[in-house]
C-alpha cells in the first residue's frame, strides 16, 4: 500500500464506514469494487430539490453498498464501506483546461450588450445626426469611471401582446428609463459625499415616454434614493405618458406613485433636472419638481405636448412652439441655460458640488478691486455680478434664473472653497426694487439654501419694494411678504452687506426682516440707509413748506434738507447709531464674511428633512 494514503485508510486496513450526513433520497451511488480517491463522489442525495454529494473520506475500494437508488435515508444511516487496501498511489491530477463559459452567463452578457449604444447603431446615428448625445454617453460624462450600478436594465416595455420578446429586448431596452447609482466628482469629494443617483429617460426608446414598467422602476428606485439620502440627477427629455402598453390592466393610471415619490424628496436630497430637446406632460412634471433645472438651448418644455393641445381644441403647434427656452427662461421655469448636452452635464457636476461639501481654498481676484467696483456717482447703475465675481472664488459662480425677475440675482458660489448662496439686488432693473417675481425668486432660493445647509450672503442695493397700481395688480402684498416669512424661518448663517442703497421694507426683507436678523450686517462706505428714499421722504415731509415757496427758494430748501438727510443716512452715521454692526473697507468683505461663517461652524447633523422647497 502506498505510504501517501490517508491515515484513515492505513490503520490495520479496517474498512471505513461512510454514513449519510443528512436525510435525503439516493439519486446516484458508486458500484461495489469501484476505485475511489479521497473526495471522490460515493453517493448523491437529494433533499428539497437540491443534490448533495457525499465524498469518500479516504482512498479505497467501495464495498458493501447498503442503499439503492430511490431509497430514503436518514442522517447517520450507513451508505457503504470503503476498503483501503490495494489502492495504488493516485497520480497527480492533470491540469484542467479552462471551462467553457456557461450558457446562462453567455445569455446574460448578450442581454446586457443590448443595453449599450454599440447594439443600437441606427438609433445612435439618428441621435448624433440631430446633434445630440445618447443617454449612455451623458452618463459616461457625468459619472466617475467604474462607479455605475444599474437598476432594472433588463426590463422591457409592457407590450408583450404587441411585440415579440426579441423585439422588446432590441427596441425597448430598460423600458426607455435608465436608473442607477454612481459617483460624481469623486476626485474632489470622499466616496460618501460623491455618491449620486441618476434617472434618465432615453428618447431613442419610444420617444422617452413613461411606460408602465418605467414607472415601476421609478417607484422602486426613488424608494432606494430616500433610504440612501443621495442627490439625484434627472434627465427629463421625453413625451410624457405612453398609451401603448398592454401587459397591465390600466384605466386612468392615476394611481401611479412616481410623482408623489419624486415630490416627496423635496428638501430631503438635492434634485438636479436636465432637459434637452422635447419634454412634455409627465416628464415636465418631474422636471418642474426639481430643485435646479438646467436646459440646453434646444429644449422645449410644456405640461402638454402638441397632441394634447390639439386634442383640447386649443390649436395646432409644433413642439418647438409650445415652451421654447426663451419663454421658459424668462418666466422662471429654467434655472440655467447652456449651449448643449456636454455643457449641461458639466453644469450639473458643478451644481452637485455645492451640495457635496467644501473644497480646498479657492483662488480669488484682487480684493482691492471692490473699492472701485461701484460707480462714483451714487445714482449710476452698475452690474452687481461684477461685485460677486470679485468676491467669490474664480469660476465658482452659478447664477440661477438669470432671465427671470432680473432685478434680483440668485447664485450659488464658493468663498475659500465653502459653498454659499448669494442673494443680491441688480440696480440696472428698476433700480433694484423688489417686485412680486423678485420676491418669489428670492424666497424660493432662500428655501433651497436652508434645506441643504448653505450659508447665505445678501448684497443689498435697493430703493425698497416696487410700488404703484401696476405693481399691486401682481399681488405684490402677498408675494413680497413671502420674503419676510421665509427669511424669518432660516436656520443657516446669513451675512448682509449693504453696498449702496438700503431703503424701506425692501432693504429689511433683504436682511431677513431686520438688520439684527443676520449674524452680521455691515455696510460699505458708499452705503446709505433709510425708511424710504430720501428725496421722496423730504418732499412728503415738507409738502406745505415747499408749496409756500417760489423758485429758486423752493429748490434751495429741498436741496439743503436732502443733503442733510443723506448725511444722516450714510453708513457711518447709521453705524454710529448702532443700527448696523459695522462699516468695512470693501476690500475686507470676503475675509469678514468668511470669519463669521467659520465662527458659525459646520451645520448640525440631521436625520430627516428640514423643510420642503417650493417649486416656484
Amino acid at each position: 500500500m502506498s505510504e501517501d494514503l490517508p491515515d484513515q485508510g492505513t490503520v490495520d486496513r479496517v474498512p471505513v464506514a461512510v454514513r449519510s450526513p443528512m436525510q435525503g433520497v439516493v439519486v446516484a451511488a458508486a458500484q461495489n469494487g469501484d476505485l475511489g480517491a479521497t473526495g471522490r463522489q460515493v453517493v448523491v442525495l437529494e433533499a428539497m430539490k437540491m443534490e448533495h454529494v457525499v465524498p469518500a473520506p479516504c482512498a479505497g475500494h467501495v464495498r458493501g453498498l447498503r442503499v439503492a437508488l430511490g431509497e430514503l435515508v436518514a442522517a447517520g444511516d450507513l451508505l457503504c464501506t470503503l476498503d483501503p487496501g490495494g489502492v495504488e498511489q493516485q497520480p497527480a491530477a492533470p491540469q484542467q483546461a479552462p471551462q467553457a463559459e456557461r450558457a446562462e452567463l453567455r445569455e446574460l452578457r448578450e442581454r446586457k450588450a443590448l443595453l449599450q449604444d454599440e447594439a443600437r447603431t441606427a438609433a445612435v446615428e439618428r441621435r448624433h445626426a440631430a446633434g445630440r448625445r445618447t443617454v449612455r454617453e451623458d452618463l459616461a460624462d457625468l459619472l466617475d469611471d467604474g462607479s455605475w450600478v444599474e437598476y432594472g436594465g433588463l426590463a422591457v416595455a409592457a407590450q408583450r401582446a404587441r411585440r415579440s420578446p426579441e423585439e422588446l429586448r432590441t427596441r425597448t431596452p430598460a423600458d426607455g428609463l435608465v436608473a442607477g447609482l454612481g459617483r460624481v466628482n469623486g476626485d474632489l469629494f470622499a466616496d460618501d459625499r460623491a455618491q449620486c443617483a441618476v434617472l434618465a429617460y432615453d428618447y431613442t426608446v419610444l420617444a422617452g415616454t413613461q411606460g408602465t414598467v418605467g414607472h415601476l422602476k421609478t417607484d422602486r428606485f426613488l424608494e432606494v434614493v430616500e433610504r440612501l439620502r443621495v442627490p439625484v440627477v434627472l434627465f427629463a427629455e421625453g413625451g410624457g405618458g405612453r398609451p401603448g402598453d398592454t401587459d397591465y390592466p390600466v384605466v386612468s393610471g392615476l394611481h401611479t406613485t412616481s410623482f408623489s415619490l419624486w415630490a416627496g424628496l423635496s428638501g430631503l436630497v438635492p434634485r438636479i433636472g436636465i432637459v434637452s430637446g422635447r419634454c412634455f406632460a409627465g416628464n415636465a412634471a418631474l422636471l418642474g419638481c426639481s430643485d435646479v433645472v438646467i436646459a440646453t438651448r434646444s429644449a422645449t418644455v410644456g405640461m402638454g405636448g402638441p397632441a394634447m393641445i390639439e386634442g383640447g381644441g386649443l390649436g395646432t403647434y409644433t413642439p418647438e412652439e409650445v415652451g421654447p427656452v426663451e419663454v421658459q427662461a424668462a418666466n422662471g421655469v429654467l434655472d440655467v441655460v447652456v449651449d448643449d448636452d456636454a455643457a449641461a452635464v458639466a453644469t450639473a457636476r458643478q451644481v452637485l458640488g455645492y451640495f457635496q461639501g467644501p473644497l480646498p481654498g479657492g483662488e480669488c481676484a484682487d480684493q482691492t478691486g471692490l473699492r472701485t467696483v461701484l460707480p462714483a456717482e451714487r445714482a449710476r447703475a452698475y452690474d452687481v455680478r461684477d461685485v460677486l465675481s470679485l468676491l467669490a472664488d474664480r469660476g465658482s459662480v452659478t447664477e440661477l434664473r438669470a432671465a427671470f425677475a432680473r432685478g434680483m440675482v440668485t447664485a450659488l458660489a464658493r468663498l475659500d472653497g465653502r459653498a454659499v448662496g448669494v442673494l443680491a439686488n441688480d440696480p440696472r432693473h428698476l433700480a433694484g426694487a423688489i417686485t412680486s417675481d423678485g420676491a418669489d425668486k428670492a424666497a424660493r432660493f432662500l428655501q433651497l439654501c436652508d434645506a441643504f445647509d448653505l450659508p447665505v450672503v445678501t448684497l443689498v442695493d435697493t430703493p425698497g419694494m416696487m410700488v404703484g397700481p401696476e405693481a399691486e395688480r401682481t399681488g405684490l402684498v402677498r408675494h413680497t411678504s413671502r420674503l419676510f416669512v421665509t427669511g424669518a424661518s432660516l436656520t443657516v448663517p446669513v451675512v448682509t452687506v449693504v453696498l449702496r442703497k438700503a431703503y424701506g421694507l425692501g432693504a429689511q426683507a433683504m436682511a431677513l426682516g431686520s438688520t439684527r436678523a443676520p449674524l452680521l450686517t455691515v455696510g460699505w462706505p458708499t452705503a446709505e440707509l433709510g425708511a424710504m428714499g430720501v428725496e421722496g421722504a423730504v418732499k412728503l415731509a415738507l409738502r406745505s413748506e415747499l408749496a409756500a415757496l417760489q423758485e429758486p427758494e423752493r429748490q434751495q430748501l429741498l436741496d439743503a434738507v436732502v443733503a442733510d438727510q443723506y448725511d444722516r443716512g450714510r453708513a457711518l452715521s447709521v453705524a454710529a447709531a448702532f443700527e448696523i454692526d459695522d462699516v468695512i473697507d470693501p476690500a475686507d468683505t470676503r475675509e469678514t464674511v468668511l470669519a463669521v461663517l467659520r465662527s458659525a461652524g459646520p451645520p448640525p447633523q440631521r436625520a430627516g428633512r428640514k423643510r420642503v422647497i417650493d417649486p416656484w
